[in-house]
Order: structure tokens, then sequence, then C-alpha cells
């Protein structure tokens, strides 16, 4: 089996990119000084070749004796000759008077012999470079002057290569100026080589530099990993610690939540799984026991097992579909439109109209709307009036009602029954838990963790308080929707009593 490569650490890729940029950076820029500096140095050199040719005009100006041909104006000038007797002796004041300067050579030639060279040290000999007397000979045959490089056992040199002619003598004379472009070249050269060593350090110190750099930035990531490692379905109380405003604080604090959700989640998982198991001892050991006690040849202690074995599991039954009800509640995609408060508040009132042992009253209904899940909203205020009629003596009034206003909607149920102890009226939305710890009412213990799931789904909650005179209000707060806000409206003609007289 192929072992799957180990991947490049992130602090790696990151430290490598960053050098990447810089050696390119630098590179660029001592790529472009080189360059610059080089060709400035050449146009020196030029320039200093150039001046040769002038100067070389001016001795024979002075001197009064020779002809010279420059290649630049392609124009011989033909000088007077009295004061040289031959082209010998005017190169040889040609050679005297422009002396070489440092890194340059001068050479006359007759005939393509070297026949003088300069007797001061600023310079350096070519006089024995036969490549580049060669090279200035044969460029040179046609009698104009010649300009070039030749890369000679003596290095580069740069040279021009200027014809003299005498008349009444036939011998040919050229007189060579070289510059060698190594020396010219090699201060550009040695500042080449110091950015070179000088830009090997700065990259040495920025991969130091961010090799710890990137080892801090980076650490609240490497917490995070260990952190996720260590975290497991039966620990998932580590949390990680931000530090600063950054992004990356931001991430911890995001993982943070995300943990906080995940916990809240395994937790309730496992709230329900303990009290489902807990929900379904009691009726699998009422069963089990009648079922072992029970008679089979009396018909009357059958018939009583089995009403209890069906009593038992209807009450299953409903368990299991209270159990998905508030499953869907709490995981449900809401539908959210415009809910008309006055009339789902009129749709209540007749829905609650039918429940038997209490008078029905619509109290209050509000004018406007509220963005929800009608049919969820139905589902949850029908729940508490449920609820309301099953832990209030019969015959006891229950009021609905409704209103809206700038900090949003309520919708309410308030009964005149026993009430809720202040210290109960948190734990009554939790799943299968009650306000009294008697039973004789029915049901699984579900129906305000329902209602509680659908508020928080519309973004709000529920609560509980004291109904004057005795009992307890249970309120629906929906948050603002936006819209005008409405005053809660009173009882008005058009408004009826629904009442049913208990029966039995």
């Amino acid at each position: 089996m192929a072992r799957t490569p180990r991947p490049i650490p992130a602090r790696v890729r990151i430290l490598a990119a960053i050098l990447a940029v810089a050696c390119v950076g630098l590179a660029i820029v001592g790529s472009v000084t080189f360059l610059v500096q080089r060709e400035q140095a050449l146009g020196s050199v030029k320039e200093r070749l150039d001046t040769q040719v002038e100067s070389l005009k001016a001795v024979a100006d002075d001197s009064g004796a020779a002809g010279v041909r420059d290649g630049a104006s392609a124009a011989t000038e033909q000088l007077d000759m009295n004061e040289y007797d031959s082209i010998d002796d005017y190169l040889y004041a040609v050679v005297a008077r422009l002396v070489p300067a440092r890194n340059e050579a001068s050479l006359a030639l007759v005939d393509g012999v070297p026949r003088w060279k300069p007797s001061t040290l600023s310079g350096f000999d070519i006089s024995d470079n036969q490549q580049l007397i060669d090279r200035v000979v044969a460029e040179t045959s046609d009698g104009e002057a010649k300009r070039g490089t030749a890369v000679t056992d003596q290095g580069s040199l740069r040279y021009i290569a200027i014809p003299v002619s005498m008349p009444g003598d036939d011998r040919k004379g050229l007189y060579v100026r070289a510059v060698d472009l190594g020396a010219e070249l090699q201060p550009v050269t040695l500042a080449m080589t110091t950015y070179v060593v000088a830009a090997l350090a700065v990259l040495a110190a920025i991969a130091v530099v961010g090799w710890f750099v990137t080892g801090r930035l980076l650490s609240p990531i490497r917490h995070l990993r260990e952190t996720a490692d260590a975290i497991s379905i039966s620990d998932l109380s580590l949390r990680l610690e931000p530090h600063g405003n950054d992004d990356i604080s931001d991430l911890s604090r995001t993982v943070n939540s995300m943990l906080d959700r995940l916990e809240d989640s395994v937790d309730g998982q496992r709230q329900l799984l303990d009290d489902v198991r807990h929900e379904l001892k009691t009726p699998i050991t009422i069963v089990r026991g009648h079922l072992e006690l029970m008679d089979p040849r009396d018909a009357v202690d059958v018939a009583s097992a089995r009403d209890i074995g069906i009593a038992e599991l209807d009450r299953l039954a409903r368990l299991v579909e209270d159990i998905d009800l508030l499953a869907t509640a709490e995981a449900d995609a809401y539908t959210l439109d415009d809910v008309d408060l006055g009339a789902l508040t009129a749709r209540v009132g007749e829905l609650v109209a039918v429940i038997p042992g209490h008078t029905w009253t619509v109290e209050a209904r509000a004018d406007g709307t509220a963005v929800g899940d009608q049919d969820r909203l139905l589902q949850a205020w029908l729940q508490l009036a449920d609820n309301a009629a099953k832990y209030t003596p019969a015959g006891s009034p229950i009021e609905i009602g409704s209103a809206h206003d700038d900090a949003g909607a309520r919708l309410w149920v308030r009964d005149h029954g026993p009430g809720i102890p202040a210290a109960a009226r948190v734990r009554i939305f939790r799943r299968f838990d009650r306000a009294h710890v008697k039973r004789a009412v029915g049901g699984s213990g579900l129906g305000l963790a329902i209602v509680d799931a659908i508020a928080k789904g519309h973004g709000g909650h529920c609560a509980v308080t004291d109904t004057p005179g005795g009992g307890a209000t249970f309120t629906i707060h929906l948050p603002p929707s936006g819209t005008e806000a409405g005053l809660p409206a009173p009882v008005r003609a058009g408004d009826v009593v629904l009442q049913r007289e208990a029966s039995g």
C-alpha cells in the first residue's frame, strides 16, 4: 500500500512564498541596477574613445603635417606636412602627446608593425597583443577608422583604430587606442558582488525573522488543531483563547461558538435520550407487570390487562409523535411571510372554542402583521391553549389575545388556575418537565418545549408571568418585523365570547 506523502506545513509554505517573492524582487532590482551601471560605464568608454579622435585631430592641426581619416565624419583632412619629415615622426608625436589614462593603451603601427608605444606607466601595453593588431590592420585596410570590441588574451578590449597617411610617404600609419573593459567594469562587478552578498544576507534575515513571525501568527491555528484533536464526543468542554482582533482571533471565536452549539446539541441529544429512556421505562414496566400477573384462564383479567396494555401503547405512540414534532420544530426551515395578527387571533379563537370545560374569550386582537410561519404560530398558540385547559380547574375562564407594538408581536393565553411557581418558570420549557410532580394530567411533557422551539425558530421566545388574581399567562414574543406597529385592540362589539360549558 502506497504511503500518503506528508503534507508540507503551512509555516514552510508561507515562508517559502515570502522568500520567493523577496528573491524575485531583489533579482529584478539587482539586474536593472547592474544593466544601468554597465551601460553607463560602456557609454563612458565610448565617449573617451571619441575624445581620442578629436584629440588626434588637434595634434594634427597643431603640428600641421598629417592627414587623419575619421570614420565618424568619413572625411579626410589634408594637413600641412612641412613640420614632419615622415609618417613615423608624426605618429611619434601623437603617441607622445596623447598619454593613455588608467585602463587605457595606445599604439602606433607602421605598415602593420608596432612602431611606437607610450613610455608612461599610466596605461597598459598592447604592443604584444597580436590578436588585436591583426584585427585592426584587417579592419582598416579600406582606409576608414573603425571601432570595435576584441576578446583577446588580455581580456575584452574596446578599441578605435585610425589610419594615418602622409603625402610623399607610401607607408601606412595606424593609431590604435584601446580600453580594458574588464577593468572599467570592475567597479560595477564589485558593486554587484557586494549587492549579491547583501541580498543573500537579507534573504537569510527574512528567513529567520519570517520563521519566528509565521510561527507566532500560526500558533493559534496550531492550537486550534491540537484542541480539535483533543475534543471527543465525551468531552466538548475545551475552548480556544483568542488574543487580539485579527482574522485568526475571529476564527478562534467562531470555532468557540461552533463548539458551543455543538456541545449544546450533543447535550440536548443526550438529555432527549435520557428523558425518552426514562419515559419509556414506566409504560414498559406497567405492561410487563400486568402481563406477568395476568391469569390467562380469567377472561376479566385478560381483558383488563389488554385495556391497560393498549392505553400504555397509546401513550407511547403520543410520546413518539410529540418527540417527532419537537425535532421537526427545532430543525424545520420555516416559511416566513407576513402574518395578519388579527386574522390569526380570530382563527385561534374559533379553534379553541371546541375545547370543553372552559369559557374561552378573545380578549384583544392586534392590528398589524408579523413576519412568521402562520401554521407554526397557530400550532404553538393552540398548544398553549391546550396546556392551559389541562392544568386549570374545569369551568375556569381562559383568555387569549394578541398585541403589536414597536417591541414586536405578542400572542398570549391567560388562565386562572394554580399558576406556575417562580422557580419552575424556566424548567417547564424543558423536555418532559412539569411544574408539578404529580402526573394526574396526561401528556408527554413536550408541549411547552415544542412551543419554545417554535418561538426560537422565529427569533423570539416564550415566557410565563402571573395572571392578576391568580393563574398563569403564557406569551409568545416575536421580534419586530419592520412594519408599522399597532396597539392592542380591546374587545369590540363584533368580538364574541366563545363558551362551552363543561360536560360532566
